[in-house]
């Protein structure tokens, strides 16, 4: 499974201007709603719900928030740059400015996992993220991604 299996150019966006964990996380559920057919407020809340567990700000301005949800029929993934970089609660404490949201549905199993994975995988090149910050378009993104992904 790679990543641009199931993230394309069109659930990339740069530059978003969130101020906050929670603007954040509402304007995630509010790019997602139509794409998925999930209410936002459902999104928001499965999202809320598991930040409640632990933070998903990986460190090193990187987080990765994910939900499962009744309901989805297959999984969704977006890509978010915010600018300027918001207090997520991350474990290093430092801002984030890349966001992968994966959302699955909720009886998923193994690919959920798997997804997750590689988006990790991917994050933790810190070259990666470098590009990923310079990017000037979403279709620009994507082919950093694209390129990491394949390289292993």
């Amino acid at each position: 499974m790679k990543i641009v299996d199931f993230l394309k150019s069109d659930e990339i966006f740069l530059d978003v201007s969130e101020t906050s964990k929670k603007e954040l996380l509402e304007k995630i559920a509010a790019i997602a709603a139509p794409k998925t057919g999930i209410e936002t407020s459902l999104i928001f809340d499965a999202l809320v719900e598991r930040e409640r567990l632990g933070t998903t700000g990986i460190g090193r301005g990187v987080a990765i928030p994910h939900a499962r949800l009744a309901h989805l029929d297959e999984l969704f993934c977006t890509f978010v740059r915010v600018q300027p970089a918001v207090d997520f609660e991350a474990i290093d404490g430092d801002p984030v400015d890349l966001v992968f949201v994966l959302l699955v549905p909720e009886e998923s199993g193994a690919d959920h996992l798997k997804a997750l994975a590689r988006i990790s995988k991917l994050l933790r090149n810190e070259e990666v993220c470098q590009k990923l910050r310079r990017a000037k378009t979403s279709e620009d993104a994507l082919k950093v991604i694209k390129t990491a992904d394949t390289e292993d």
